[in-house]
């Protein structure tokens, strides 16, 4: 399909001009796709009935949004990983990677976005929002003009326009299509939502509407489209776990699309991301309650006071899994000996673990079975 063309520049390169968007020739995929979109429809439904019975699927959310920041940043090149992230909501030290700012801001900007979500319609105006709160404050936001399209040329790969492995569409042609993006995202056909999010993605990244953080805030528009249509009641698919995986596939697919026109491999490409992410965030669901039972009856065979506490510790712990004393100080209001007194307990009963033993002052201590459960990072 002829999503555009490569149109010679004054400057002496080829940047992409996308056409009309939706094309007029409708959109036709094989059985293969309909195969596809049924399986990942019917894994995605499932997964939004089981974390409903999660207890607080809020925590649940929590976690996976910082495994999508992480992941969704790490494809960029960031060198921090969740863990760091972690580690720096509870306290930022100097062994943290540079980086992990690029994590905490893509956090955030998920929060902002789904926040105001429920005010204000996915838009171009909302994605600038995001894009400053990803970037501004961020070692990427100099002459990078947070939360502002773009009034110059920008390309990917290469060290300029060029040379480049792509070149995105002028300026005054990336307004024109942003325009036809955004009335996609409204208009009535008969796509069914899951393909509708695999084009809007694509055509996103096509359009590279910003200096820096394009791929970053498409991967968020993927969650947000997801919720604004109604796909998912609560926020719990990310699908940046499976581009990592495939990153090469990834790119190489969005390449195809706009260069090619490749619709069909981009969409069943994304479709088996959704139904590979969504199984496996079932699984994770269902091990989260088994052992949150068994972690439970742990503490409270404690006894006690220090059952009491332990059972607050193991709450938040869902939250931040890897603490240091103070926190727990923090979260239980118990002395600095009786919280060390508490921390050895759990780590005595297994639910946690020291992360580094050499170390004897500034130590951290992580819930590493739950952990585990989001991340193979622990230590």
């Amino acid at each position: 399909m002829k999503l555009g063309e490569f149109v010679q520049q004054p400057e002496g390169f080829k940047a992409f001009t996308p056409g009309k968007f939706p094309p007029a020739a409708p959109f036709e995929f094989s059985k293969l796709t309909e195969q596809l979109h049924a399986q990942a429809a019917l894994r995605v439904g499932k997964l939004d009935g089981v974390t409903q019975l999660l207890p607080d699927v809020d925590l649940f959310i929590f976690m996976y949004a910082r495994k999508e920041a992480a992941l969704s940043s790490e494809i960029e090149g960031t060198k921090a990983t969740m863990s760091d992230a972690i580690r720096a909501e509870v306290e930022m030290t100097s062994d943290l990677p540079k980086d992990v700012d690029r994590i905490l801001h893509y956090i955030k900007a998920m929060n902002q976005g789904l926040r105001r979500l429920e005010s204000l319609p996915l838009s171009n105006r909302l994605i600038r929002e995001v894009h400053k709160t990803l970037l501004e404050g961020t070692r990427d936001a100099p002459g990078k003009t947070p939360g502002e399209f773009r009034i110059t040329q920008n390309w990917i790969g290469g060290a300029s326009p060029a040379t480049a492995r792509f070149v995105p569409p002028p300026a005054g042609e990336m307004k024109r299509a942003l325009s036809d993006w955004e009335n996609f995202l409204y208009e009535k056909n008969s796509l069914t939502p899951l393909i509708r999010t695999a084009l809007m993605h694509a055509q996103f990244e096509t359009i590279h509407p910003f200096l820096d953080g394009n791929g970053r805030v498409g991967r968020l528009l993927i969650t947000f489209y997801l919720c604004h249509q109604g796909i998912l009641e609560r926020p719990v698919l990310y699908i940046s776990e499976f581009f990592k995986k495939h990153r090469e596939a990834y790119f190489d697919l969005l390449e195809g699309y706009h260069n090619r026109g490749e619709v069909e491999p981009w969409a069943n490409f994304f479709l088996e991301g959704v139904a590979n992410v969504a199984q496996g965030a079932v699984e994770t669901a269902k091990k989260i309650n088994v052992l949150r039972e068994e972690d439970m009856a742990r503490v409270h065979a404690i006894g006690g006071l220090r059952a009491k506490s332990g059972m607050v510790a193991l709450r938040r712990l869902y939250e931040l899994p890897i603490v240091n004393v103070r926190k727990i100080e923090d979260w239980t209001g118990l002395s600095r000996p009786a919280a060390n007194g508490l921390v050895k307990t759990l780590i005595k009963e297994g639910i946690l673990e020291q992360r580094d033993r050499h170390t004897k002052y500034g130590r951290d201590f992580e819930y590493k079975r739950y952990l585990k459960l989001f991340t193979d990072e622990t230590k």
